[in-house]
């Protein structure tokens, strides 16, 4: 069985099915764009996070998915194989991408309630 882990690095592959301008080659580049864009996001988006947290308030929040995509767009100007094509693609995907997030995590908090 799949862990959880692995799951959430193959989010980008599953992104590209509903979003248009989010490409990703294969498996192994959605792979590599998880571990590239986990560490833009622990680096760069992090210090946005804080740079930015008073519009954040002021947005409830949202404003945090245009942070996300600028992390998106940023990550895939590093990664081979995994393409943002423009802004939308980056807004929509890091909007997806939240939800799968949410989702799988849902799905892995009750598995370990069950347990």
């Amino acid at each position: 069985m799949a862990s959880a882990l692995d799951i959430q690095r193959c989010q980008p592959f599953g992104c590209r099915a509903f979003v248009p301008g989010f490409h990703v080659s294969g498996f192994l580049y959605a792979m590599l764009a998880a571990a590239i864009i986990g560490l833009v996001n622990a680096t760069l988006g992090l210090f946005l996070k804080i740079i930015t947290f008073p519009l954040t308030v002021l947005t409830f929040g949202l404003f945090l998915i245009v942070i996300n995509a600028c992390m998106l767009k940023f990550a895939s100007f590093f990664t081979p194989g995994f393409v943002v094509k423009d802004w939308w693609a980056a807004l929509w995907g890091s909007i997806i991408l939240s939800l799968l997030h949410l989702i799988f995590r849902r799905l892995t908090r009750k598995e370990k309630e069950n347990d």
